[in-house]
Formats: C-alpha cells, sequence, structure tokens
C-alpha cells in the first residue's frame, strides 16, 4: 500500500466521469471540499489483499501522528492507483474495502473524514502548504505471513541490527557521518542519507521509466507479475551487450563459465540452512508433492557443484562464473522501482575459493580494481559511491588494508560497521550510482563469505595431506545487468538536466548511423552509403515520406550519435553531410570515412547486429 499525503490550505474535487469500477454515490458525494486538511493519496497493491486490518492500522496511526504535528484533524481519503508505477493492483473491491475501513477508523478517533469516490475521473484543485512536513511518502507493507512471501531470519536479523555509519578517507581517518565536512562530496552525502534513512521507495516515477519507454527499450508487462519486463529489440541488444561485455571481463579475469539450474529444493539440506542466511526473498514453486524455490543468486548451483569437485591448494584461487538469466527475487512492492529494482533479473555472478584469509583478502583487493575498470569501462565510475559493510572485530584487525582500499578507490567511502554477524559474510564492498533523485542503487557488489564452505560440505586438500574448509567470494562485478541499464539512463536524465544532450556510449548504441535520404530519388545513394558502413556498423535509413526537418528530430529523439543526411550535393560528391551528437560538428565524409571513425572508438568492445529492419518504414511501434 503506498501513500502521498499533502498538508494543504484547500483541496477540491469534482467528479467528472465514471469508470467500469465505479462505486455508486449519491449526488452530493459527487464534488467535495476542505481547508487546512491532509490530503492523502492512496493506492492499494495485490499482496495487500490478506492484510487489510493490519494495513488500515498501519496507515490511520500514522495519518494521526502527522495530524498532531501539523495541527488538523481535517482528512481527505483519495484513491489513486498512478502511485503504484508498474505494481499489481489490488482487485477493486479490497481497494474499496480498505479506504472506508480507513474512513471508519479515523471518524472513531473524532477526524472530519471526506472519502473521495473510488471508480470516478475526477478533477481536482489543491494548495500546498508547502513546509518540510507538507509532503511526505508512505509505503506499508502487508504482514508477511499472509502473503506467500519466504522470509530468511537473515532478512529479519538484518532489519533488527546494530550499527554505526562513518566515512573512512583515504588518510585512514575513520569519522562518524554527522560529523563529516561532505564540501566537495556532495554525491557521497546524498549516499550516505539514502543509506542511514533508509527511505526507498519514490515520491514520483523514476526517471528512467519514462526514458526506457519512450526509446522502446523496455516496458512493464501486465500479463505477468510485478518487477518482472517485456523487452524490445534496442533494449535486448543493449542487454545483450553488456552480458557479453561482462562475461568477457570475467572469463579473462580467470573465472570458468558454468551453467546451473534456475529452481532448487527447499528440503534439501545445504539449500535449506543457506536459505536462513541469505537476505532475500524467495518465490516458490510447487511441482508434484515438493515445494521448490526459484533462485535469486548463482550461489546455489555453483556451491553443489564445488562440493562434488576434487581440488587442491594448487589449484586456488579458483574462480566460477555464471550469467544467471535469470534470478529472481520477491522484493517487496512498494520497492519495485523500473530497472533499479525488479523481480526477474540477469546477474552476472561469480565466486571465488580461496585457501585462507590472506588470499581471500587479495581476491577482494584485486576484485575492486576491476570493478573500477569496469565502471568506468561502462562510463559510470563517476558518479557512483563506495560503501562498505564490515564486522566490527574484523574492521579492527584490517584498519590498514581498509584504509589501502580507500586510497585505492582515491576519495572518502561510506563505512557500516555491524557488531553481530547476521549473514554468511564479514565483509563487503559496494559501488553504488546515485541517480537523478538522489536514491542509491548497488551496482557492484563483492563479499568474503565465510560460513558456506560448511554448510555445503566443501574441502580442499592442503599442502599436508589434510581436507581443509576454503573460503569464498561472491562477486557481481557489474551488478545487475538491468540495474546497469537504469543507471545508464539515469545518468543521461542527469546530464539532460544540465542541459546537455543524452547519449548512451557509442558500441551501445542501438543505431550508430541513420542515412537520411531528403526524398526518394536519393534513396539509391542511401544504400551505397549503408553498404560502405558495412556489417560492423548498426545503421539504418529513414526512408520514410517525413519531411528532412521530422527525420532529424526522429533521429535526435533516439539518441543516434551520427546522422548523415543525402541530397543532390552529397549525391554529386560522392560524400555525405554527418551531424556528430557528441560534439554538434557537422562534417563530409563518405561511409568507408565514417565507418572508420566508429571502429576506432568502438575497438575491442562487443558488437552485435541490430535484429529490426534497416528500412525504418518497415519496423513496427512498440509502444502505441
Amino acid at each position: 500500500m503506498k501513500e502521498l499525503i499533502i498538508h494543504a490550505d484547500k483541496v477540491s474535487y469534482e467528479v467528472t466521469k465514471k469508470t467500469k469500477l465505479a462505486e455508486e454515490i449519491p449526488e452530493d458525494a459527487k464534488s467535495g471540499e476542505m481547508e487546512n486538511v491532509l490530503w492523502v493519496r492512496i493506492a492499494v497493491e495485490k499482496p495487500d489483499e490478506g492484510d487489510i486490518d493490519s494495513l488500515v492500522e498501519k496507515a490511520v496511526n500514522d495519518i494521526e501522528d502527522v495530524s498532531r504535528q501539523v495541527k488538523t484533524k481535517n482528512v481527505m481519503l483519495y484513491p489513486y492507483a498512478h502511485l503504484l508505477m508498474g505494481s499489481v493492483p489490488s482487485k477493486p473491491e479490497a481497494a474499496l474495502e480498505l479506504l472506508k475501513k480507513m474512513e471508519g477508523k479515523l471518524k472513531e478517533k473524532g477526524f472530519n473524514v471526506l472519502r473521495s469516490p473510488f471508480g470516478w475521473y475526477k478533477k481536482f484543485h489543491v494548495e500546498c502548504k508547502g513546509h518540510p512536513l507538507s509532503e511526505l511518502s508512505r509505503v506499508f507493507i502487508a504482514e508477511e505471513g499472509e502473503t506467500g512471501i519466504e522470509v530468511s531470519e537473515s532478512v529479519k536479523a538484518e532489519e533488527k541490527m546494530e550499527n554505526r555509519f562513518c566515512i573512512l578517507t583515504p588518510e585512514g581517518e575513520l569519522v562518524d557521518i554527522d560529523k563529516f565536512d561532505f564540501s566537495g562530496h556532495e554525491n557521497l552525502e546524498k549516499f550516505a542519507a539514502y543509506e542511514t534513512k533508509k527511505v526507498r521507495a519514490y515520491e514520483k516515477e523514476p526517471l528512467h521509466i519514462k526514458m526506457m519507454q519512450e526509446q522502446e527499450l523496455v516496458d512493464y508487462e501486465p500479463g505477468t507479475d510485478a518487477g518482472n519486463f517485456r523487452w524490445y529489440p534496442k533494449g535486448r541488444l543493449i542487454k545483450k551487450l553488456l552480458e557479453r561485455s561482462i562475461t568477457d571481463f570475467c572469463v579473462d579475469f580467470g573465472a570458468m563459465e558454468v551453467e546451473t539450474p534456475i529452481m532448487y529444493d527447499f528440503e534439501h539440506p545445504s539449500l535449506k540452512k543457506y536459505l536462513n542466511r541469505f537476505p532475500a526473498r524467495q518465490y516458490v514453486v510447487l511441482s508434484e508433492d515438493k515445494e521448490f524455490f526459484l533462485r535469486f543468486a548463482a550461489c546455489f548451483g555453483q556451491f553443489l557443484m564445488a562440493h562434488d569437485m576434487v581440488f587442491s591448494y594448487k589449484q586456488l584461487p579458483m574462480r566460477m562464473f555464471e550469467l544467471t538469466k535469470y534470478s529472481f527475487r520477491r522484493e517487496q512492492t512498494g520497492e519495485l522501482a523500473g530497472l533499479k529494482r525488479l523481480r526477474c533479473f540477469t546477474m552476472p555472478d561469480m565466486h571465488g575459493i580461496l585457501a585462507d584469509m590472506k588470499q581471500a583478502k587479495k581476491e577482494l583487493e584485486q576484485q575492486l580494481e576491476i570493478s573500477m575498470e569496469w565502471l568506468s569501462y561502462v562510463g559510470l565510475l563517476k558518479g557512483s559511491e563506495v560503501g562498505f559493510r564490515i564486522l566490527r572485530e574484523f574492521y579492527e584487525e584490517n584498519k590498514e588494508w581498509y584504509t589501502s582500499l580507500a586510497k585505492k578507490i582515491g576519495k572518502p567511502i561510506l563505512v557500516e560497521i555491524f557488531d553481530e554477524r547476521f549473514a554468511y559474510f564479514i565483509t563487503k564492498f559496494e559501488f553504488n550510482f546515485v541517480d537523478a533523485m538522489d536514491k542509491a542503487s548497488a551496482l557492484t557488489t563483492v563479499q568474503i563469505d565465510v560460513e558456506n564452505a560448511d554448510t555445503y560440505d566443501i574441502s580442499f586438500v592442503d599442502e599436508d595431506g589434510s581436507k581443509k574448509r576454503p573460503l569464498f567470494t561472491h562477486a557481481s562485478i557489474s551488478g545487475s545487468i538491468e540495474r546497469v541499464i537504469y543507471a545508464l539512463l539515469e545518468k543521461e536524465a542527469i546530464r539532460m538536466a544540465r542541459g546537455e544532450k543524452a547519449m548512451l556510449p557509442l558500441w551501445l548504441s542501438p543505431t550508430q548511423v541513420r542515412v537520411l535520404p531528403i526524398s526518394d530519388k536519393h534513396l539509391e545513394f542511401a544504400q551505397e552509403v549503408l553498404s560502405q558502413l558495412g556489417e560492423d556498423v548498426r545503421a539504418d535509413i529513414d526512408d520514410s515520406s517525413e519531411s528532412l526537418g521530422k527525420k532529424i528530430r526522429n533521429a535526435q529523439k533516439e539518441w543516434i550519435p551520427y546522422i548523415a543526411v543525402i541530397g543532390d550535393t552529397e549525391v554529386e560528391s560522392g560524400k555525405v553531410s554527418v551531424t556528430i551528437r557528441e560534439t554538434g560538428e557537422k562534417k563530409e565524409m563518405n561511409g568507408i570515412e565514417l565507418r572508420s571513425i566508429i571502429e576506432g572508438k568502438t575497438n575491442g568492445m562487443p558488437f552485435e547486429k541490430m535484429s529490426l529492419p534497416k528500412l525504418v518504414s518497415k519496423r513496427p511501434t512498440f509502444r502505441g
């Protein structure tokens, strides 16, 4: 259940049209007005249906608390499904029941309540007061036992964990977060606020959602569970290029690529124990008389594989990698946010098998270095901030090592120190991208695991011939592929807010060159230019009947890096007039010269062909 509370001088509404879901109402309920009012906009989600009474109590208590602070007893309850942003809505009957029960409870507590009609289109007018408490967002979660979501003991322990947030400088100074001077480190300040305040829900739709839809990359799929998406050809191309890139990156680092199942038995002894130590919620699948869960990482399959392997200290360190298509986490609906937080995702998962803590620390340090290399490679290192989570005892033993890592990063980092180990790791780091709405999201993550060798009964033969338990690192050098795309789009939203042109990296741009013949008589030469560009450049032709100006605007809306115009002059000279998006320059060149420029800028990066037709006129519109 999501709420947006506005403390307003005045709110008024008037119904305009009845939907098929509309409740029957008397004439005097078709308009309403209140002054000095808490305007509470409410959206009810599918998982809320099993726990209406609990949610009503939480919401009413919260409204009561806010009303005391702003000194008003006037409340307008207003159904507002737009807050869902891709979440699955509840049945209309459940939403109306919740609203009516909230109305009744508030009246019992002495509030003046006006509930606007459910299922009607309405026009409204609001005058917001503008003080610090005048706009508040809320997410209320149904009790877990009513929703069918499996919750690990680690999730519960993490929620109760005692911790301390500090800033660690490259000089080794550990400063409490409220005493650190963030001057010159404003992005770190945003990240620190996000981590400490733990306000995960967005008050407005994240900017990348509109961008991914406008660019026809990816979209919500109404025929499935919330947090699962449909990928259009351009989005699939970008996703495939990132998948290839991070796979090559990890294999070059020395990881053996494997593939494991996506479904596992709840009653397998090792898996059952691990589930309670991993902070994630699971999907449950029934098959015959057994319950299975959908994997949320590659750990299960890779550790079961390691259990059956025979290896010695001579093979260590050893690494396994899988591009998990797909991983599933039953995230809470209130936290779903486009590609940032979803329920079905592609996670490049690498596990290191290490002989001892010395080797594990070296492995983490190397993975920190390649993480920085990867993020730089995709253009996301700048704009990302680093967070470490560390068991206090381990930090005290390794202070100098952590300082050396901060030096390697080259700027202050956020450190969360916890007193008791709530999961299988004793330390981890994450590179977090801070988006256009100052929310953060982890991309890279690496952990040192001290527990799962025992859980999965994994041993290696040591130098003296004895069996010994290894340590592990869990690493996703890129983070989920979907989240990388989220960060790339949010980065462009930030640039657009500064008045700059949005543009994906050239190697990820679905169309790298768009050829624009001014008229049909120039189409033959446009085909020649396309041939000159070759098969290793993604190029197409806008052969539509639109004017040249409209063709240029369409290409600009698609962020196409190179726009090549062909008219009579270009046909005669054999060269095209190319506008370069990155610089705004215009240059005359032939197709071979343009191909050479693009190949020079994308050398060493993966390439995939676009599956859309070369002629724009032959392409469907995916979002009507």
